[in-house]
């Protein structure tokens, strides 16, 4: 089951002038079956969300004192707590309970009674494909899946917690999303009978199965614009009203929580005719954070992302990524430039991490710690060009830090740009390598990653830079 988004352009259509209009991309191949557990009946499809207290996160995974680092990331909701959202709106979501433990697992399924379904929560796609849902049609069986969950990392996050609910007795599934459709200016609804699978993958290969439509942003979307899209769609009759009501009631979450992007994916239709939301996510626009309270407070940081975090609330650009050269350069395109380097040369880069316009001491000191935070790193290769910083300061930035805080891998320094030249002179005989050309200095941070380690022109001393690296390993 995956969440990501497709993308909401196409480049060969007509634009049209219409405030509300409504492209047809033709006909609409049957929806494709899938099997699964429970049966539910239409009565009790409008089901709560139960949730153990407190519902909102604790202060161990929750920013509460610094209100600036909130505004710099986008706002991820969980599933358990988007299905919240879709239920206020009455849209009919399964009966479901939050656990932490495989315990509360095992309670949570015997509470729901019958075949339940264990999700994993993660703010990452692709749970299904990793082995983070599994079907329990006992208590037991549902204790056994939380216990083997709450041990997994998906996509690098470890499951921390699993959301227990009931099981549905699936007939086919859709795909029903909204996101901004930059190139028009709007929002385009998106809604599909090929549901629960990769959608980028149904938009690449078959494009024709994915209605879209783009209602006007002031009036939102209207009842009319809504069945349009279930035909357009070719969702079955008996469903029509009911799909396009949940359509009309999910914009309005979209618009009422500042949105990027709303999905639920798949949305059921049952064996009794009821249609159901088996999953959902929302992703929030983190410049809209200051009206948004509640969802505000809803904002998880799991230890796996602290590192991120901490680098975003220093003002730097970072991405962890699986590679084992640490990249830090000024300037996000020279930064992207350095990781095609490193690949160029047979490497693979464990961050992207764009520091801005300065690079003085105690910003080259913040990006080594955040850097060699990840136990992965082998070397680490810093970019710098020297324009509203000069390659001096910089060069002088660096010989503070491995003077003050020497780190326990090789670093590869390249310089360039105003008063280059004299920042080399001055890391002459330092225990770095310095590279004049930024192909060279990849390959030299490779190489270096792929041998015995240590800092060049001396022994490694035993200190990492920024102490211990975390227990988890990401």
């Amino acid at each position: 089951m995956t969440h990501a988004s497709p993308a909401a352009t196409d480049a060969t259509r007509d634009r049209k002038t219409g405030s509300s209009a409504i492209d047809q991309p033709g006909p609409q191949n049957s929806a494709s079956s899938s099997t699964c557990v429970e049966p539910r009946t239409a009565a009790s499809a409008r089901a709560r969300v139960v949730f153990p207290a407190p519902v909102v996160p604790t202060t161990e995974t929750r920013l509460t004192e610094r209100d600036d680092i909130l505004g710099l990331t986008p706002v991820k909701l969980h599933e358990y707590q988007a299905k919240q959202l879709l239920a206020r709106a009455g849209i009919p979501i399964p009966d479901g309970r939050l656990a932490t433990t495989h315990e509360e697992a095992e309670a949570a399924a015997r509470a729901l009674g019958g075949t339940v379904v264990v999700k994993a929560q993660v703010h990452a796609g692709g749970r299904g494909k990793a082995g983070g849902i599994k079907v329990a049609k006992t208590p037991a069986e549902a204790r056994e899946h939380a216990s083997t969950i709450l041990h997994m990392q998906i996509k690098g996050l470890r499951v921390r917690k699993v959301y227990v609910e009931r099981g549905a007795q699936i007939a086919s599934e859709m795909y029903l999303g909204i996101t901004l459709d930059r190139d028009r200016r709007r929002p385009v609804v998106m809604l599909s009978t090929v549901g629960g699978m990769d959608i980028e993958e149904v938009a690449e290969k078959e494009p024709e199965k994915i209605a879209r439509g783009w209602p006007d942003p002031l009036v939102g979307l209207l009842p009319y614009q809504a069945r349009a899209l279930c035909f357009d769609a070719g969702v079955p009759a008996a469903q029509r009203n009911a799909v396009a009501d949940i359509a009309i009631k999910l914009y309005g979450v979209y618009a009422r929580t500042d949105a990027m992007l709303i999905e639920i994916n798949p949305l059921f239709i049952q064996t009794d005719g009821s249609v159901l939301a088996g999953d959902a996510k929302l992703d929030m626009d983190d410049n809209a954070l200051f009206r948004q309270t509640e969802l505000r407070d809803w904002k998880e940081i799991s230890p796996d992302e602290e590192v991120e975090e901490r680098a975003r609330a220093l003002g730097f650009s970072f991405v962890q990524l699986d590679g084992d050269v640490g990249i830090i350069g000024n300037g996000a395109g020279l930064v992207m430039a350095t990781l095609d380097a490193v690949r160029n040369a047979g490497g693979h880069a464990a961050n992207f991490l764009d520091v801005g316009g300065g690079a003085k001491e105690s910003v080259v000191r913040s990006a080594l710690e955040i850097v060699l935070a990840n136990p992965k790193v082998k070397s680490v290769l810093i970019n710098i060009f020297g324009g509203i910083t000069r390659g001096d300061e910089v060069a002088k930035g660096i010989l503070s830090v491995i003077t003050t805080h020497p780190p326990s891998v090789p670093l590869v320094i390249r310089l360039s740009g105003t008063e280059a030249e004299a920042g080399r002179k001055l890391l002459e005989g330092a225990k770095l390598v310095s590279k004049t050309t930024m192909d060279d200095a990849a390959l030299e941070a490779v190489q270096r990653a792929a041998g015995t380690g240590g800092v060049a022109g001396g022994s490694p001393p035993a200190m990492r830079t920024g102490g211990s690296p975390p227990a988890t390993n990401r």
